[in-house]
Order: C-alpha cells, then structure tokens, then sequence
C-alpha cells in the first residue's frame, strides 16, 4: 500500500517503512507526525484519489532534524566588475513512515535490534564546531577543541563505535 501525502508544499509517495526529508517540522526527535493531506492512498483496484484529499492519514516518527548541503549562490556581471557569493543550507526533518490508514510497517528483526541500541548515531555532520564540542563532552569522548570540524567528526565517529 502506498500513499501521496502533501506536506511543506510538496508532494511525497510514500509507503510503509520509507523514510524522507521534508521542509523543516517543528517537532522534536522521536516524537510522533501524522499527516492529513493525503492526495491518493490505496494499491492496484483499491486505489482512493482525493479530491482535493482523501479521508486517510499518514503516521511516521521524526528521526532527526538537520541541514542539508550548501547551495552556493554566484553571480555575475561580464564587463561590470560584478560579482555577488551567496550560501544556503536548507533545514530538514527526516520522517520514517510508520502507518498508512491505520496499517502499521511489518516489524523486521533488523528493526528490532536497531531499537535495542541504547543511543542513535547523531547527523554529526550538520552539527557547528560548539555542538560538536558539547556532544562530546555529554558523552564522555574526549576531543582537541581547536581541531577542525571534520576532524572532531572523525574522533567522535571511532569513538561512538
């Protein structure tokens, strides 16, 4: 069974067990989402459209928030002596899609021992040089804090394994 849901002005087809990065949410790690713009749910003749939606709900668990890639911005006057640089990270929250009208993603065993870790690797990547330092220092890792941030990433990493 899958969904098209609507949510930050785009359009999402989902199905049980995916996970996707949507326009930021305003909701904690681990914490519930569901989704009421759903534009078609169904599979094969049980499909339903909506119009404009259907009268289904999506449900997934935020898995984390962060900021994507820098999007470099340049431009450029020939003969002007013009030139403008601009960056962009976009924020993001990662959702894994948990129920589709009420049916829940089948539990893999892959899942399950994914769950008895106690703690989730952090998207350390997306962190600034102060986060990655406070990190540290709540778990204990010890880190060079003039290092740059790809190396304190790195120690962070080793040592989290």
């Amino acid at each position: 069974m899958y969904a098209i849901i609507e949510t930050g002005g785009k359009q999402y087809r989902v199905q049980n067990g995916d996970q996707i990065a949507v326009e930021k949410l305003n909701i904690a790690d681990g914490e519930k989402v569901v989704f009421d713009k759903v534009l078609v749910a169904g599979e094969g003749a049980d499909i339903k459209v909506g119009a404009p939606y259907v009268d289904t709900t999506v449900e997934g668990k935020v898995i984390e928030s962060g900021r994507g890639k820098k999007v470099v911005i340049f431009k450029y006057k020939a003969k002007k002596d013009y030139r403008k640089k601009q960056g962009h990270r976009q924020p993001y929250t990662l959702v894994e899609i948990t129920a589709i009208d009420g049916v829940k993603a089948p539990e893999t065993p892959a899942v399950e021992a994914a769950e008895e870790k106690p703690a989730k690797k952090p998207a350390l990547k997306s962190m600034r040089k102060a986060e990655l330092i406070e990190f540290a220092k709540e778990n204990g890792i010890e880190i060079d804090e003039k290092a740059t941030n790809a190396v304190m990433i790195e120690t962070i990493e080793a040592a989290l394994k």
